[in-house]
């Protein structure tokens, strides 16, 4: 037998092994879950204004150098296309057009020039701080390096044949769980006739485009805006890095530092994985264009010469006319997607100084349905989807999860703001807002996006805010909608609305008209003149009535967000299936319309599309004042 000693030093042996075992492991986690710590020039998720133009939270970037320094610049030529090789060559400048040098202020006064609608400006279109993602080089290197693999597994377009289908449709059952009534796709539950082709009226052909369109402005993306290189964030389909999961904000999986304007690239990746593809264009029900249209303009937004802005548009659409899908209904059958909103695709004038391109001008373009992440309601061929979030889910399991841990969620503030002031826009009510919550001390929580350094450029700050609040405050920026509506409908956080173009007119497909169901809107009007407190307003509002509206919010969540598009969700319809479902919907409507004769576009003026839309009727309203046009 040993003896006591030995016994006892056996003990401390086996002691010190698993202590030591025990501090491997905590400095493993420590160094996987280090902070992010960015340093002047460091990559941000977003587009970017020069450091000069500051108007308070997203568009201060984070540039090397003094930010109070005004910097004259030469023009960005950016980088046309050879028609026949299809590579990047530089472009023959016009000799009609001077060259454009330009100052950081007078790029400030030509921002604010162009004013779409008379009671928000189009400003930085809606850009906010927590827009953008600060990411470290050392965080990027471990990302792509963990992505690398998974990158391996090339998209894989699919076109579906009855069989495939048919045993497809079989494991599509839909799922409920915890009384969870989730949107739940086609299940297979009908006669065997009608099963002999699923996707009979669900077939998209996709065209082919010539990758100057698409592939090439991937292949060139450090080009794509002067700021940001937005390689980084085209990785993994478009979704950008992972996100770290700093004090358990996130859950486990699906996380991204996803830029809010790479939509178009998630879109057609999400696209080639769609189970009713065909390369027979005569069977089809639609027809997509994959053109990266944001992805383009971006290139040319500011010093640049209309010319340069409008190529490609003009290109993209003498391909589509000379096409015999096209002349099949002359483009109303057509489809694409464009990742910015509206104004920057609706330029009026002639001058270099004006804004954006004439791509949602264009007569073929104005034949198509354009999606786009916030829309004209004046205008009636675009269509706007949701801004994208931080999470695409991999699989059903995810969502479920994600929104039975944000009913649980324990909710420290009543309600909050993300944002900063626009001292620059005569009827915004940020400063208003700002000022309410810090009068209501601990009842409302306060993320200010001004200066260098704030927590607005980080997701985890932005998204555990939302997560601990009741109702959150969704003022209008520089236009009418902001991605921050989307984070907090992600967090279970009940949006407060203060204008009916941030969110009632533009997401018809994805929220319900009803929005009492699920929001509150309060007229910005009042805000501005004193007329209402907002901590009141909210106040009143039963409690068995903020749980409905917390649930439908909840229940919201799968209608906007995108899934991975390397994956495919089995019950669950996120935004990619509720648009295309939508888009379908509308050809089909429009097509029995040409057979008829008809077209309903022309039975109500164009400038009260909004109105038309989302009511159904011509008559005054309440709203109408908002979207006077002066």
């Amino acid at each position: 037998m040993d003896s006591p000693i030995i016994g006892k030093r056996r003990i401390q042996f086996w002691f010190v092994v698993l202590a030591s075992f025990l501090l491997w492991l905590l400095i493993l986690y420590i160094f996987h879950s280090a902070p992010i710590v960015a340093k002047p020039g460091v990559i941000l998720a977003g587009d970017n204004l020069p450091n000069s133009v500051n108007f308070g939270d997203s568009n201060s970037v984070l540039l090397p150098g003094n930010s109070n320094e005004s910097v004259e610049r030469l023009p960005s030529e950016g980088n046309f296309v050879s028609e026949e090789t299809e590579d990047f060559v530089e472009p023959v400048k016009d000799t009609n057009v001077k060259d454009v040098v330009v100052k950081e202020k007078n790029a400030t006064e030509n921002w604010f020039r162009y004013k779409p609608f008379s009671n928000i400006s189009a400003g930085d279109y809606g850009l906010e701080n927590f827009d953008h993602v600060v990411v470290s080089e050392r965080q990027v290197h471990l990302n792509n390096q963990t992505d690398l693999a998974e990158n391996e597994v090339q998209f894989v377009s699919q076109v579906p044949n009855s069989e495939t289908n048919k045993e497809e449709s079989d494991d599509e059952v839909a799922i409920s769980q915890n009384g969870n009534e989730s949107i739940t796709k086609e299940s297979s539950n009908e006669d065997v006739d009608s099963e002999s082709d699923l996707c009979l009226g669900r077939y998209i052909y996709v065209h082919d485009l010539p990758s100057r369109f698409n592939e090439n402005l991937l292949k060139h993306c450090r080009s794509l805006t002067n700021w940001t290189d937005m390689c980084l964030f085209t990785s993994n389909g478009g979704l950008g890095p992972r996100l770290p999961n700093f004090n358990r904000v996130y859950s486990k999986t699906g996380w991204f530092a996803t830029n809010q304007f790479l939509l178009e690239v998630i879109f057609h990746n999400r696209m080639k994985q769609y189970k009713c593809l065909t390369n027979d264009s005569s069977l089809a029900s639609a027809i997509f264009v994959p053109y990266y249209a944001g992805l383009d303009v971006s290139r040319y937004l500011w010093y640049s010469n209309t010319s340069m802005r409008d190529a490609a548009s003009l290109e993209l659409v003498k391909w589509l006319r000379e096409k015999p899908e096209w002349k099949k209904m002359w483009g109303r059958d057509h489809f694409l997607v464009a990742g910015r909103i509206t104004w920057d695709f609706r330029r009026m004038g002639k001058n270099d100084s004006d804004w954006g391109n004439k791509l949602m001008l264009l007569p073929q373009t104005r034949n198509m349905t354009v999606l786009i992440i916030e829309s004209s309601p004046w205008d009636n061929n675009d269509f706007a989807i949701p801004y994208p979030t931080y999470f695409h889910p991999s699989n059903d399991n995810e969502v479920f999860q994600w929104q039975h841990r944000m009913r649980r969620q324990k909710r420290r503030f009543f309600f909050s703001f993300a944002g900063a002031p626009r001292p620059n826009l005569q009827d915004s009510i940020r400063n208003e807002i700002i000022d309410q919550c810090r009068a209501s001390r601990k009842k409302c929580r306060l993320l200010e996006c001004d200066g260098r350094v704030n927590r607005c450029y980080k997701p985890v700050y932005v998204m555990k805010m939302f997560q601990s609040s009741v109702f959150c405050l969704q003022p209008a920026g520089d236009s009418f909608t902001r991605r921050s509506t989307f984070d907090s409908i992600l967090a279970g956080c009940i949006p407060v609305f203060f204008h009916p173009g941030s969110a009632y007119v533009q997401y018809l497909w994805h929220l319900p008209k009803d929005y009492t169901k699920y929001s509150v809107f309060i007229p910005a009007n009042d805000v501005k003149n004193g007329k209402v407190s907002i901590e009141k307003i909210l106040s009143r509002i039963p409690k068995e009535k903020v749980r409905a509206m917390r649930e439908a919010v909840i229940r919201l969540i799968p209608k906007v967000i995108y899934a991975d598009p390397r994956s495919r969700l089995v019950t669950v319809e996120d935004a990619f299936d509720v648009t295309v479902k939508g888009v379908l919907d509308r050809v089909e409507k429009i097509r029995r319309e040409m057979r008829k004769g008809k077209n309903s576009s022309f039975s109500y003026p164009e400038e009260l599309s909004w109105k038309y839309n989302l009511f159904g009727t011509l008559g005054k309203h309440e709203w109408d004042p908002y979207f006077a046009r002066t």
